[in-house]
């Protein structure tokens, strides 16, 4: 097993968060969210086959409507402009349906 640094993790952590938040704005934005609305992106492992190892998982918290679960088979750093509309259309279809 490889050591890593306190430093390097921090440094790690902090461009993993700033990516995050980036990739939040945007899809607040795309997804009209107001002010009463929560979204959340994280990466978790993925272990189903033909996954990447780590997925972006994105939850969109509408205020009187179920949580929405939404992924991204790639990791948040390699998210594409075509990912984000991908998801907004699949949000958009799913909230008009019913579904959470």
């Amino acid at each position: 097993m490889a050591f890593v640094s306190l430093k390097a993790w921090r440094v790690r952590s902090a461009e993993r968060a700033a990516i995050a938040a980036h990739l939040k704005q945007d899809l607040r934005d795309a997804l009209g969210l107001g002010p009463c609305d929560a979204l959340t992106v994280n990466e978790i492992a993925c272990a189903d086959p033909g996954c990447p190892d780590l997925e972006t998982i994105v939850l969109v918290m509408r205020e009187g409507e179920p949580t929405r679960a939404l992924r991204i088979r790639r990791t948040m750093d390699a998210v594409t402009p075509e990912d984000r509309a991908a998801l907004v259309v699949e949000e958009r279809q799913r909230r008009e349906a019913g579904e959470p």
